[in-house]
C-alpha cells in the first residue's frame, strides 16, 4: 500500500513538474500528434511571430452551398496552441446562410460579433431542441458533443467567434457524414427511414457513394 501511494506521489510531483517547466511547446507539425499532441519545436527557433495568429482579418471565400464559411485555428492552422488546450474559429455566415448541425469532441462558446443569428444545440438525453436569437456581443454555450448549429436571421451577414478547450477537437456535418460517406443507400434508407430517391437525391447533393 505504501508502495503504491509512494508511486502515485511521484507520478503527481512529474506531472507538476512537467506543467511548470513548459510554458509553451509550439507545434512541430512536421511530426506525427499522438495522444498528448505534438513535439515541440525547438524554444531557440522560435519568434513572437510563432504566438501570433493574423487568419481572422478577413473571411474565407464562402460556401455557395450553406452561404457561409469558417477560419480555422486549430493547433494545425496555429502551431502555438499545442498543448494549451484551447482552439477557435471565426464564423462568416452571408444573409440566410447557415452553419448546419455539427458535432465537436469538445464544448464551444460562440460570440457574436456582427449580425443577427439563431443559434441552438439539441439535448442527448430527451432530444429538446435549445436555441435563442442572438444578437451582437450575446454569448451561448454548446455542451460537449451535442448536435448545434447557426442560422443567419438578419438582413446583413453575420461573423462569430468560437472558442473550444480543445487545439483540435474535431468537426463533424451531419449532413454530410450520413450523405458523403460511402454509407450504402439501402443502410442509409434504414437508419433514416427516408426512400429510395431522396437518398440518392442527398448522395449527389453531398458527394456520397
Amino acid at each position: 500500500m505504501n508502495n503504491i501511494l509512494l508511486f502515485f506521489t511521484f507520478s503527481l510531483l512529474a506531472t507538476l513538474c512537467n506543467a511548470i517547466t513548459h510554458d509553451f511547446c509550439v507545434a512541430n507539425n512536421q511530426t506525427s500528434p499522438g495522444p498528448e499532441g505534438y513535439a515541440c519545436k525547438d524554444p531557440a527557433t522560435l519568434t513572437i511571430d510563432d504566438f501570433v495568429y493574423t487568419a481572422f482579418r478577413n473571411s474565407s471565400p464562402l460556401n455557395p452551398m450553406f452561404n457561409s464559411s469558417g477560419t480555422f485555428a486549430y493547433v494545425k492552422q496555429f502551431p502555438a496552441l499545442n498543448g494549451l488546450g484551447l482552439s477557435m474559429i471565426r464564423l462568416d455566415l452571408g444573409v440566410g446562410g447557415v452553419v448546419p448541425l455539427h458535432t465537436h469532441r469538445t464544448s464551444e462558446i460562440l460570440i457574436v460579433s456582427q449580425g443577427t443569428v439563431v443559434a441552438g444545440f439539441i439535448d442527448s438525453s430527451n432530444y429538446s431542441a435549445y436555441y435563442k436569437k442572438l444578437e451582437v456581443g450575446d454569448m451561448i454555450i454548446f455542451p460537449e458533443s451535442l448536435l448545434h448549429f447557426q442560422v443567419n436571421v438578419g438582413a446583413t451577414p453575420a461573423v462569430l467567434f468560437a472558442t473550444l478547450h480543445d487545439p483540435n477537437p474535431g468537426l463533424q456535418f451531419t449532413s454530410f457524414a450520413v450523405f458523403g460517406s460511402n454509407l450504402p443507400v439501402e443502410l442509409v434508407e434504414k437508419t433514416l427511414h427516408l426512400d429510395h430517391e431522396q437518398v440518392l437525391k442527398q448522395k449527389k447533393i453531398f458527394g456520397g457513394s
